[in-house]
């Protein structure tokens, strides 16, 4: 579950202007807290709504993912006059809504762990832990790729961000 959120922490850490290790640790902590609430939700919903998140799931995260991935496109792509700086810290709601976009499949998860016989408290913890760590080490490549591409870091980082989208889409709908 963490892979899509180590890849959208690559693509965010690359749009980043040097992004510290302060940076890559609080996205960290924002996508883990998101991804260990998110099973604890769905094995809140159990049974009752898992047609319904499981039927959808997958087109969420795709939709999100598309239109973050469309903004840094654009947002990359930008002449020198219209472009900003880099930014140093990406805001708290964008890392929140590009987190629930790559946890919705956690929740569906969580839906699953309803009916065997898990401490759903502790599997939450661990995949919170697994989440942080991936993205703070992948925020810390994106750095890395962002100064190798250059401009094009943002670009890359929206592609990425679609890919991902694209790819919990195809999982879903060919399972």
């Amino acid at each position: 579950m963490s892979t899509d959120s180590f890849a959208a922490a690559i693509g965010k850490g690359s749009s980043l202007y040097k992004p510290r290790l302060a940076e890559a640790l609080r996205m960290g902590l924002i996508f883990g807290v998101v991804e260990g609430i998110t099973p604890i939700i769905g094995w809140l919903i159990g049974q009752a709504a898992s047609q319904f998140v499981k039927d959808w799931d997958h087109w969420i995260a795709f939709g999100l993912l598309l239109i973050l991935g469309l903004h840094m496109i654009y947002n990359g792509l930008k002449t020198s006059e219209e472009k900003e700086e880099k930014t140093r810290r990406h805001g708290f709601f964008l890392l929140v809504v590009t987190a629930i976009a790559t946890s919705i499949d956690a929740l569906a998860v969580g839906i699953g762990l309803a009916f065997i016989n898990v401490n759903i408290l502790v599997a939450a913890a661990a995949i919170g832990l697994a989440t942080m760590i991936m993205v703070t080490v992948g925020a810390m490549l994106g750095r890395v790729l962002g100064t190798l591409v250059g401009r094009r870091a943002e670009v890359l980082g929206g592609i990425v961000l679609m890919l991902v989208g694209a790819i919990i889409l195809h999982e879903h709908l060919t399972a």
